[in-house]
């Protein structure tokens, strides 16, 4: 089983549907102990990193998942669900607040996406991956010829991972920025594979086949 990790924030049943299509089972699970207990985890999310970590602690979920990822296990972070996996974020100096502590499980930083002409803030639409590698894109533009894959991004923040090794794809959008880590069991992209058609659909196809889970 694979366990959707439900804190209150994300575009949960989206994620579920598109595991179902391809043959997967997985369930919603807000129990700390069902999430430690699956074959599989993926943590999605949209909004505020602040509330989000906070929603994850109160139920001990955040302890869970410390405990989850070194057993080996595949596991998915989905655009919030990648950025809290990193140290901190700038999302409150805005509000003229100071830095927003994330799990601390990867080295980096989540800094706001530069505005500008003709560059909207939050970054939404479909945009192409570059520099792809690992087991989530081997595919995806490895071959002459074989274009860049298209998909689709819904943020204002973007990850500048510290550990440059573990960066799997990168995008543009006003400036280069991370667009997907990976290390050992642990993958985790910025985009929204559910969003992405027939892309995105190929992209959690392989994250299945790769964790023995299809």
């Amino acid at each position: 089983m694979i366990a959707i990790v439900d804190y209150g924030m994300g575009n949960l049943r989206s994620v579920q549907k598109a595991l179902e299509f391809l043959g997967a089972r997985a369930e919603l699970v807000t129990d700390p102990e069902r999430a430690m207990a699956a074959d599989a985890l993926v943590l999605p999310g949209v909004g505020a990193i602040g509330d989000a970590v906070e929603n994850l602690r109160k139920n001990g979920m955040d302890r869970a998942l410390r405990a989850f990822l070194p057993m080996g296990r595949p596991f998915l972070g989905i655009c919030l669900g990648m950025q809290m996996l990193f140290d901190d974020s700038e999302e409150a100096f805005g509000a003229g607040g100071g830095l927003v502590a994330g799990l601390g499980i990867l080295p980096g930083r989540v800094k706001l996406l530069p505005g500008g002409p003709g560059l909207k803030v939050p970054h939404m639409g479909w945009n192409t991956l570059q520099e792809t590698r690992g087991p989530l894109f081997e595919e995806a533009g490895a071959a002459p010829g074989r274009p860049d894959p298209s998909v689709y991004f819904v943020h204002s923040y973007y990850v500048d991972c510290a550990d440059r090794s573990i960066v799997t794809a990168r995008a543009t959008h006003g400036i280069p920025f991370d667009a997907a880590v990976g290390k050992d069991n642990l993958q985790a992209v910025q985009f929204h594979p559910e969003k992405s058609g027939a892309e995105g659909l190929s992209i959690l196809r392989r994250w299945l086949a790769a964790g023995g889970l299809a």
